[in-house]
């Protein structure tokens, strides 16, 4: 006698020859099996990571922006707004205003140097996987049309539109929105910081790049304008405190803290999210949120080939080698197994 369900609540996967590529729920990979989107629930994840991510250079990387960052914060805003009852005990902390204004300039070449390391590594891995063929720029940081569909849906999945969140590449939307906003930030802190530390240099670089930039006759009306209140030179100068401190303010609260909260505050991922020490991500973690990376890895490690093919034959999947299961999984995380529809 057949095994009847309700149809909204079966998924059947009897063979890789019936998923299709635009299957949402099963993900067939060949000498694996097919892979159930919402897998993650029934993997082993160690806390500190299962897989690869990030290599050393940007472990070390990510450390010094952050702590160089710190630091920059930590002295800098206590010194723009030196007249606040705070800010005195503040600086306190760092030896004084004058030991404090030295610290906040050796940190900001630290965040120089590392901006300098980080665009050398990036440009050098680069060109040495397209000189291996290897290169692959959906699993860079670069922004594509599927990030903004990937945002549509998981906003919808988090609304409950969706049954599934969308299989993402190595760096979902939000991360590179956080990238975008470190270079962006970087930029601004590093250009107007330069203004103000060289500010004789400046007083000539910037009205020039101006007149580089712009039409005569433009640059003459501005300069016109500006000069009847203000000296171009010092226009630059007042323009370029205002941009260092509103950046590092900004930075501050939205990247940093919004950063940490959205890496390491998450349910599945408190009290902290080990990636930016072992280099490693969870199992459960890359599936759930960067399951097309996952499959990268899959083609690459023959270990986590044979992992995976277990799991799905211990769950009632199908997988490789196996015979043909038809497998209707519930909404809760354990699914119901269907190894034989007819008898």
């Amino acid at each position: 006698m057949p095994v009847s369900l309700p149809e909204s609540n079966v998924k059947v996967a009897i063979s890789p020859e019936e998923i299709g590529d635009e299957d949402e729920y099963y993900t067939y990979v060949e000498g694996v099996g097919a892979i159930p989107r919402d897998i993650y629930r029934h993997v082993q994840s160690n806390p500190f990571g299962d897989l690869p991510r990030y290599s050393i250079h940007i472990i070390i990387q990510h450390f010094l922006i952050f702590a160089s960052f710190m630091v920059l914060a930590a002295t800098g805003l206590p010194l723009y707004f030196s007249d606040l009852s705070w800010a005195p005990y503040v600086l306190s902390i760092f030896g004084g205003t004058d030991l404090a204004r030295l610290i906040h300039r050796i940190a900001a070449c630290v965040m120089i140097s590392v901006a300098v390391y980080h665009l050398i590594t990036i440009i050098g891995g680069i060109i040495r996987q397209i000189m291996k063929g290897r290169f692959d720029y959906k699993r860079t940081q670069i922004p594509r049309l599927k990030d903004l569909f990937d945002l549509i849906h998981d906003i919808k999945y988090f609304m409950g539109r969706e049954p599934q969140r969308p299989k993402m590449e190595k760096f979902m939307y939000k991360q590179k929105l956080h990238y975008l906003a470190i270079l962006w930030g970087n930029a601004v802190l590093i250009s107007a910081g330069a203004t103000l530390l060289f500010p004789e240099i400046t007083a000539r670089l910037w009205p020039e790049l101006v007149h580089g930039i712009l039409p005569d006759g433009l640059v003459k009306i501005l300069s016109e304008a500006v000069a009847n209140f203000w000296p171009l030179p010092a226009f630059f100068q007042d323009f370029a405190r205002l941009m260092h401190v509103d950046e590092a303010i900004m930075a501050l609260l939205v990247v940093a803290f919004w950063h940490w909260t959205n890496v390491h505050l998450v349910p599945g991922r408190f009290p902290a999210q080990w990636t930016f020490i072992t280099g490693k991500i969870t199992r459960e973690h890359q599936i759930e949120e960067h399951f097309m990376e996952y499959l990268n890895n899959l083609k690459d490690m023959p270990e986590e080939r044979e992992y995976m093919r277990i799991l799905l034959r211990e769950k009632g999947y199908y997988a490789e080698d196996d015979a043909p299961v038809s497998h209707a999984p519930e909404t809760t995380d354990n699914p119901v197994k269907i190894t034989e529809l007819e008898q």
